[in-house]
């Protein structure tokens, strides 16, 4: 509900600050007073474009504010919660146009972008002069009438959550379908790469291994050659060092008696010796090893060469990366072989649901044809009432593939004539058509939905007397549950109102500007008396204006 509205240096309003009541509002004034500006300024805060051509002084920004109660709206909670804003118990909405042309927007003073005001704007306001016609060429909106009128809120809720699964599974599906068929098309190569791994069937560090045993191999002669003169060094020549060693500590034991030191260092001695023995020994164990075998050499560089060539065809370095890779792909060949019975799990789960969301568009269905006769004979008879006597609506209804609000496609008829010549709406009514007709179908799913503040911009275009009347009569209704803001020039849809303001147009310091005031009870029934019959209203033209608005 719209609480307030600030509107400061917009158009020929320099600044004015109106309170709406949280029923019927009517707003009245002369033709050009400014009455059409107010919803101008209105719609900047709903998301519309700004045009720096609405200042009033070039010099200052221009301010509307807008002040809303949203208590009980769920949908109003979740963009706050989808768009991380604070909210309470009322929503302030500010919309600020600065010379330069720059324009900011605000939800209770958190900067957003006009896309975020459109939304939250569509969710407080319903404005005819912006959203009422293209609502009702819309398809998605004439399902939304009929799943009003039927009761479907609870059924749609249900629906969405089981067609949501669907798609989910569907895309799960999909997604599991692309991968298997991109295996399947490289399993024979996969397949190739891993019997070739596997063929070849190296273990861990076995390419650096045979590396470091093929550089052994290779050098075997030298090797030998090298461990032999060693141990002749040490101890098979007879100039050896180990021989040596025994003849100095054989020099020393004679004179050990005669020299306190001596002993100590024939234990040396003897150490040394046995040190030496012992590392002649380990030379002579590993030159008996050092074999100089082909057969072992020619094997070795075969399962080189054939690492060394998988080594470059997966471009990586070691046997690791080898065993890794093969590892993958037998990941991959696995994923191939249980992809069919996965594909034939999720197949089944996706046509469950399929059946599922296929059983319970059809209750939607139903619901939607049974209320049909019932809506089209009430609105044919409305719209009989509201000045269009010879107007008639048809709904058509036919099956579509499931989406979001089910397997239905509605599509709304007129024939404004009774020539029986029924074209979709949005191509044969005009606007007044229009807007009568979308009067009466909210008048009917107010009763059922939750609307939200409903504006309508001088609905009574090309009508009067009795027609108007029931117009009035239908906003007056809509306004026991509705928040209803009305601009008109019919006295019998004034005289309807709980709050009614006159918009009017003022010199003030010689320049005109737009102020608006609401109306006691005496200056309504001036106000209406003279928009029955002129400046200068009589005693009968009083009287009617006081008949109008009984009830009230």
């Amino acid at each position: 509900m719209l609480l307030r509205l600030y509107i400061k240096n917009y158009a020929i309003i320099e600044e004015l600050e109106i309170g709406f009541s949280g029923n019927l509002n009517v707003i009245t004034g002369e033709t050009g007073a400014g009455k059409s500006i107010l919803l101008g300024a209105l719609s900047l805060i709903l998301g519309e474009r700004a045009d720096l051509n609405v200042l009033k002084d070039t010099r200052d920004k221009a301010i509307i504010e807008g002040v809303f109660n949203s208590t009980g709206k769920e949908d109003i909670q979740h963009f706050f919660r989808e768009n991380e804003l604070d909210t309470g118990r009322e929503i302030i909405i500010r919309r600020e146009i600065n010379p330069s042309g720059k324009s900011r927007a605000f939800i209770n003073d958190t900067p957003v972008n006009l896309q975020q005001l459109n939304q939250l704007g569509t969710l407080l306001v319903d404005l005819h002069q912006q959203f009422d016609t293209l609502q009702l060429h819309r398809a998605d909106f004439q399902l939304e009438v009929l799943d009003a009128l039927a009761g479907n809120q609870a059924s749609l809720k249900q629906y969405g959550e089981i067609f949501s699964k669907y798609v989910r599974k569907q895309k799960e599906l999909d997604l599991l379908r692309e991968q298997y068929e991109k295996n399947a098309r490289e399993l024979d190569y996969d397949q190739f790469l891993f019997d070739e791994l596997e063929t070849a069937g190296f273990k861990e560090n076995e390419l650096e291994d045979l590396e470091q045993e093929q550089q052994m191999l290779t050098h075997a002669e030298d090797l030998k050659n090298a461990l032999s003169a060693a141990n002749a060094v040490l101890q098979d020549d007879e100039s050896s060092a180990v021989s040596l060693l025994r003849q100095a500590q054989s020099k020393l034991e004679n004179i050990s008696r005669y020299q306190a030191d001596i002993p100590g260092l024939l234990d040396r001695l003897h150490s040394s010796a046995i040190e030496l023995s012992d590392i002649a020994s380990e030379l002579e164990r590993i030159n008996d090893h050092a074999s100089i075998d082909n057969e072992r050499t020619d094997y070795i560089q075969e399962r080189l060469d054939t690492g060394y060539k998988l080594l470059k065809k997966h471009g990586v370095h070691t046997t690791a990366d080898l065993l890794n890779i093969k590892k993958e792909l037998q990941k991959k060949l696995d994923n191939v072989q249980h992809a069919e019975e996965d594909l034939s799990i999720l197949e089944k789960e996706r046509d469950r649901l399929l059946k599922q969301s296929g059983e319970t568009a059809g209750k939607l269905s139903a619901a939607r044809k049974s209320i049909l006769n019932d809506f089209i004979k009430k609105t044919n008879s409305l719209m009989a009432t509201v000045g269009m006597p010879n107007a008639q609506i048809k709904v058509e209804i036919h099956q579509v593939d499931l989406n979001e609000t089910g397997q239905d496609a509605a599509t709304f008829l007129f024939d404004a004539n009774k020539s029986g010549n029924f074209q979709p709406v949005r191509k044969v009514a005009s606007g007044g058509e229009l807007s009568r007709l979308m009067l009466c179908i909210k008048s009917f799913i107010a009763r059922s939905v939750s609307l939200p503040t409903l504006i309508f911009d001088e609905i009574d275009s090309g009508i009067s007397g009795e027609a108007a009347r029931q117009v009035g009569n239908i906003m007056k209704d809509l306004a026991n549950t509705h928040q209803v803001i009305c601009i008109t020039h019919q006295p019998q849809i004034a005289g309807k109102a709980h709050t009614h303001f006159e918009v009017f147009k003022e010199d003030k310091n010689g320049k005109v500007q737009t102020g608006i005031r609401a109306l006691s009870r005496e200056e309504r029934v001036q106000t209406i008396a003279q928009m029955l019959s002129g400046d200068k209203p009589g005693k009968a033209a009083l009287e009617n204006a006081r008949e109008l608005m009984e009830g009230v």
